[in-house]
């Protein structure tokens, strides 16, 4: 077995939101690594070349299929922990940031680094060839994007957490193995978490934490968007070149 790590139990008696908030995602994600990682893929379907990432005319590729949604799933969350990242090393984090928020932020940065870090082990264990396959470390640019200015990460964290969201549930319908479709039902759960936890951040003691903009007033479910949808408004951030030619 590879990619092993120990679960810990879970003190019931953190029960306030930031414990809550904090512990959904070191375990959940956590204990998805462990399948992952043990997966060998031996009932898989014959690959063919659309199926696995790798370099097509000079530029990577995601793929199709499972690994093509997984790799599409490390590319958002390099972004995502890349940009807590740089939230938490600002020079006036702390000044910028009251307590509360702070907490939650640092929280949410150690989320998707365990995010981003589990699905380069996912595939590293899984994908056929890695040293080729791996959808290398990407290069990010914020644009004129002022980290301390509360205004604008918040509502940057805002954005990159409703599309987050958005990109799971549009993503789970291409997923055929059900081990990776329940890992993934996991992650988006706390993606969701950081999606609310930041809107009520922006506007406390209102409904933005579910807003209509986010839920359809009709069926009650988070919006689902393809990847054709959630790629152009990731890439602004993105500075390295990738294609998607073979997910929806």
């Amino acid at each position: 077995m590879k990619n092993e790590v120990k679960i810990h139990e879970v003190d019931p008696s953190l029960n306030n939101r930031r414990s809550f908030l904090k512990l959904s995602g070191l375990t959940l994600v956590t204990a998805g690594l462990v399948l992952a990682g043990c997966s060998d893929n031996d009932n898989d379907e014959e690959m063919d070349d659309t199926s696995l990432p790798g370099i097509r005319n000079g530029v990577f590729d995601l793929g199709s299929g499972d690994f093509g949604v997984l790799t599409y799933a490390y590319a958002l969350e390099q972004l995502e922990a890349d940009f807590y990242t740089k939230v938490v090393n600002a020079t006036s984090f702390n000044a910028t940031f009251n307590d509360t928020e702070r907490q939650v932020l640092t929280d949410l940065y150690h989320h998707e680094v365990i995010h981003r870090d589990f699905f380069k082990a996912a595939l590293s264990g899984a994908l056929p060839d890695p040293s080729s396959q791996l959808l290398p470390s990407l290069a990010f640019n914020y644009g004129a994007l002022n980290f301390n200015s509360r205004t604008e990460v918040l509502a940057t964290a805002k954005a990159l957490e409703d599309t987050g969201v958005a990109a799971y549930n549009g993503a789970g319908k291409l997923i055929k193995s059900p081990d990776y479709l329940v890992l993934a039902g996991k992650i988006v759960s706390v993606e969701a978490r950081h999606a609310s936890a930041i809107r009520s951040l922006i506007n406390p003691n209102s409904a933005d934490f579910a807003g209509d903009d986010i839920i359809n007033t009709s069926t009650g479910l988070d919006v689902a968007k393809d990847p054709s949808k959630i790629l152009p408004i990731a890439g602004g951030f993105i500075t390295t070149k990738f294609t998607a030619k073979y997910l929806p």
